[in-house]
């Protein structure tokens, strides 16, 4: 980019300071300093001025939105994986490229998954309270504080990606057995590394697993792909971990399951409506039913550095002729 007019990047929410400090050496970037997101009018100032921007996960970039964008505005380098909030076709049809974030950030989501499926039934917060509530500790029982081991328990992985794939070799290292359910079945290599069963139907998984494991992306298909109908079919005893897309489970049924003892409980790291967050799920927090987090499955430093570094690159790649190397195209969304 030597010699040219440096990129206009506007940035909806602030970023570590590493990578805003890189995008100024840059890029003529514009940072968001005060860290709350963006209105509409915002936004839509912005796409109107911008050759680039960056949103991220939470911002609503809808076909109303593009349509409104300047002709400078070439690419749209999300500051995320999931591009469910992007409207790629519509991007498409104006000629803005779509960029993403992928493979930084499977492993500290894979982390957190793990950290939800071992603090349900062991009763983790629950514990914690304890030694920070009102009442003061009685000390150890034998028969008080009593969860459920998870070593060799069945789970169950809906969505056997990059995440789901990394979630699976923790999870066996902690004694449990491996299923999952995915659109295409994996390489066999990687079913004989993780002794996994793959199920062609998702509904006969369900219906077997102590754990699940929410793993897939957020898109029409996958949405409320746990429908009242599919959360009805787990045992009792099973509980339900999602650290991916709240929009995936159908909350309102999960929350009503759960309340009448027909699901052992969850651990929700994201949820349908947020960041509204049901209430009836915070009840059920307080009685140790689930354990709620507040969408930090991703919330390392360096993974959101790494998440820069990438935006970086395809905003680099792209103003310098190049393919952007992490071009989102409608047909895979």
């Amino acid at each position: 980019m030597v010699g040219r007019k440096r990129p206009l990047v506007v940035i909806t929410r602030k970023l570590p300071d590493p990578v805003e400090t890189r995008m100024r050496e840059l890029f003529d970037a514009r940072l968001n300093v005060e860290d709350r997101p963006m209105t509409q009018p915002e936004l839509v100032a912005a796409v109107k001025e911008a050759d680039v921007l960056v949103p991220t996960i939470t911002d609503q970039i809808d076909a109303a939105l593009i349509a409104q964008a300047g002709d400078n505005l070439k690419l749209i380098a999300n500051f995320g994986n999931g591009v469910d909030k992007i409207d790629v076709s519509a991007a498409a049809k104006k000629g803005i490229t779509v960029t993403n974030t992928p493979n930084v950030l499977t492993e500290d989501t894979a982390d957190m998954t793990m950290a939800l499926m071992l603090a349900v039934p062991r009763r983790l917060a629950e514990g914690a309270n304890v030694l920070t509530g009102d009442k003061k500790w009685a000390g150890w029982s034998p028969t008080w504080m009593l969860g459920r081991r998870i070593w060799g328990k069945r789970l169950g992985i809906v969505g056997m990606g990059r995440i789901g794939t990394a979630v699976a070799r923790r999870a066996k290292a902690f004694g449990l057995s491996i299923h999952y359910h995915n659109r295409h079945r994996v390489l066999p290599a990687v079913e004989d590394e993780l002794e996994a069963t793959y199920w062609e139907s998702l509904d006969q998984m369900l219906a077997r697993m102590d754990i699940i494991s929410v793993n897939c992306p957020s898109t029409p298909a996958t949405f409320h792909l746990l429908s009242a109908r599919r959360l009805a079919l787990l045992q009792p005893s099973a509980y339900i971990v999602n650290t991916a897309r709240g929009d995936i489970i159908d909350e309102d049924s999960l929350v009503k399951l759960i309340q009448d003892g027909k699901i052992a409980g969850a651990g929700l790291d994201v949820y349908e409506h947020e960041p509204a967050l049901n209430s009836k799920l915070l009840k059920l927090a307080a009685k140790g039913k689930v354990v709620l987090l507040p969408h930090m499955g991703s919330a390392t430093l360096e993974g959101r550095i790494d998440m820069g570094e990438k935006v970086i690159i395809n905003i680099r790649a792209f103003f310098d002729g190049h393919r952007p190397p992490d071009r989102v195209l409608p047909l895979r969304t």
